[in-house]
């Protein structure tokens, strides 16, 4: 290959990777000093409909229910309604044995994933405000009431909480992901200053019951139905004052299924919704729509470019091999943490680094099942 078209190959993907991760929350954050758009809440109290999607969730479906009713909320404003999507164990059971008139239990049959349950539950639902939980989520008490707030504003459709992966173990996944969901959360600070945000966490979600679009099996409800609000013409927002405790997955294997599955629904969302990207609800959204997610999940294309093209160009100069250098540096310590990780051992300072390879790596899987037409709709529970 021509030294030429070496050098910009090896600059436009460096170029990128900076930009994704770095480069546009800066940009973003400039610009929220500009636009700096407030959200008007106050102590709104309507009826909420809370729904949790479940499957074989015995060991947490107690738990998570029986906090979503102790909420700090009026009783007699809510409701709680479980979805069980063609359980085979004791998660049904467990439900109808809690004796509260608050709770409502509904069997999807056959097992058709969260999706569809959501669909069904939405016309049985009597609340104004839809909250989306995991089966799994444990809110703080005042979560609820917060959430809730802001929808006093108007303009508000969707409204998204804090999540906090806790890590007991010490995994180095634990903490990989709980740095990562740092990061995600400033970022998604700095988008509400600008109208709204760019992914949120179906764990502890809300949004009005009049905006919710029924969606195909296959949608990413989490992903599309943010974007439907926008496509309405109301904001997203984030709300850190929502706060949701949440098991982190202990093993890189469970992580990367994970994030390959939700990579790979996020692609085909944003292919449905691609109108979005090309500026039907404003150049603003469209820029952070592409960066925020499209290049995101395009970064591996970018990582693989910065190393191939930098390995070809070794004998150009001292400049290339100090990159190369670094660059090397940087995987082999992913792959030394992997390596600890399996072996029983921790590398603290080296868990980010792994973190950033599982997320690019299960970019990059789940790009090849996309471009082969593959989609994913049920689920397993999320281990922690």
């Amino acid at each position: 290959m021509h030294r030429l078209y070496l050098d910009i190959l090896f600059f436009v993907s460096s170029f990128m990777v900076v930009y994704v991760y770095a480069g546009y929350p800066v940009c973003a954050y400039l610009l929220s000093l500009i636009t700096s758009r407030k959200v008007h809440k106050t102590d709104y109290q309507p009826m909420v409909s809370i729904l949790i999607a479940a499957y074989n969730e015995e060991e947490s479906i107690r738990a998570t229910v029986e906090n979503k009713l102790n909420m700090d909320y009026p009783e007699d404003k809510l409701e709680v309604i479980v979805i069980s999507d063609e359980s085979t164990d004791h998660t049904d059971q467990i439900v109808r044995e809690m004796n509260d008139k608050r709770i409502k239990l509904l069997r999807q049959q056959p097992r058709a994933g969260k999706t569809s349950a959501l669909n069904i539950a939405v016309p049985a639902t009597t609340g104004e405000i839809l909250v989306f939980s995991d089966a799994n989520s444990i809110y703080a008490p005042e979560a609820l009431r917060k959430l809730v707030s802001c929808f006093n504003d108007p303009e508000v459709g969707y409204v998204t909480g804090k999540m906090i992966y806790t890590n007991p173990a010490g995994s180095p996944i634990g903490d990989g992901c709980s740095a990562y969901m740092k990061y995600e959360n400033f970022l998604r600070h700095i988008e509400t200053s600008l109208g709204s945000v760019i992914g949120v966490d179906g764990g502890i979600d809300a949004m009005r019951k009049n905006l919710y679009s029924p969606l195909s099996p296959d949608q990413l409800p989490d992903f599309v139905q943010p974007l439907k609000v926008v496509e309405k013409g109301y904001r997203v927002i984030y709300e850190p004052e929502a706060i949701l405790k949440e098991a982190s997955l202990k093993s890189s294997g469970d992580e990367y299924r994970m994030r390959v599955r939700v990579s790979l629904r996020a692609l085909w969302a944003l292919k449905d919704m691609r109108h979005l990207l090309l500026g039907s609800r404003g150049l603003l959204y469209a820029w952070q729509l592409w960066s925020h997610k499209l290049l995101r999940y395009g970064c591996f294309l970018f990582l693989s470019g910065a190393f191939f093209s930098n390995l070809f160009l070794w004998h150009a100069g001292q400049f290339y091999k100090l990159l190369l250098l670094l660059q090397g540096s940087f995987y082999i310590s992913a792959l030394v943490s992997f390596l600890f990780e399996k072996f029983g051992r921790q590398i603290k300072l080296l868990y980010p680094i792994q973190y950033f390879i599982i997320l690019n790596m299960a970019s990059g899987h789940a790009f090849i099942k996309f471009i082969t037409g593959k989609k994913q709709v049920v689920w397993t529970p999320r281990k922690g």
